[in-house]
């Protein structure tokens, strides 16, 4: 082929890949086609090459457009968490979490420590792996999303958000315990927990213990009625030992400050099925 017959088939290409809006693929391609004149690659090469860039970076579109819309706080990873300063965790655990089958089997990830001991961090890696893998993530501390419930409910919104809340097939709920709940914020989480019951995927961080329930969402009637299915199918993870987040400083810290006790979750319900009726709130399905 001539030389000009060769450089007319190089515009075509270009202009294909254009049309393609495969911009990865424009941008090497030139120097693909060097490659190719010097023999240090054949065609096959060449097209693998091609197309492999312009995959990795619809990927990495994909992965930064699926974050955004996970909208988790900050991006934290598993390789960055400082293992051996908690040695209370199992870290091969964590890494098994990490395979994502408890979202294939819609389970509930609770997380629980004091603060600072990473849970949230831990919480983040695990959605950033599951949309890594292609799962759809959203992730909100627990007063944002009750504060989010209660103005659907007043605005006659309540069941298209829940449905909008169990689209993802997993849920990271965040800070359960820091915040008081406001007065019925515990009901409208268990209509959304009711929702995902066996459906979806859910993580959860608390330094509350599960015997604390009760005070932090302010009925304990409510509290059973969470715990009856967030631990039905659930996978409980204790954080013991003093704030990871202060390890620079332990030593500023106060004696009691350097190890908090651990937080020790109570045997699983007994009972199943809802509130007995006399005490019942309205838990209405949503």
């Amino acid at each position: 082929m001539s030389h000009g017959g060769a450089a007319s088939r190089v515009d075509n290409i270009r202009r294909s890949l254009v049309h393609l809006k495969m911009p990865r693929a424009l941008e090497m391609l030139d120097a693909t086609l060097r490659g190719i004149e010097q023999g240090k690659i054949d065609g096959v090469e060449a097209i693998d090459i091609l197309l492999n860039e312009e995959l990795s970076l619809r990927e990495n579109r994909r992965i930064k457009a699926a974050l955004r819309m996970a909208r988790l706080p900050i991006i934290k990873t598993l390789d960055g968490y400082d293992f051996s300063f908690q040695p209370s965790l199992d870290r091969n655990r964590i890494l098994a979490l990490a395979g994502l089958d408890f979202i294939n089997r819609a389970e509930v990830v609770h997380l629980l420590g004091p603060p600072g001991t990473g849970k949230s961090h831990i919480a983040t890696a695990l959605a950033v792996e599951a949309v890594k893998a292609g799962k759809s993530v959203y992730f909100i501390p627990l007063a944002d999303l009750i504060a989010a419930l209660a103005k659907a409910e007043r605005e006659g919104t309540l069941r298209e958000r829940i449905r909008f809340l169990c689209r993802s097939s997993l849920l990271v709920v965040d800070e359960i315990g820091y915040l008081p709940v406001t007065p019925g914020g515990g009901n409208l989480f268990f209509q959304l927990v009711n929702a995902r019951y066996e459906k979806g995927a859910m993580i959860l961080t608390s330094n509350r213990g599960f015997a604390e329930w009760g005070d932090v969402f302010g009925d304990p009637v409510v509290a059973t009625a969470l715990l009856d299915r967030l631990l039905h199918h659930a996978v409980v993870i204790q954080i013991e030992g003093s704030s990871y987040r202060m390890r620079q400083h332990a030593d500023l810290l106060p004696e009691h400050a350097r190890a908090t006790p651990s937080i020790n979750p109570p045997p699983l319900p007994k009972r199943r099925g809802r509130p007995p009726a006399k005490e019942k709130p309205d838990l209405h399905h949503g």
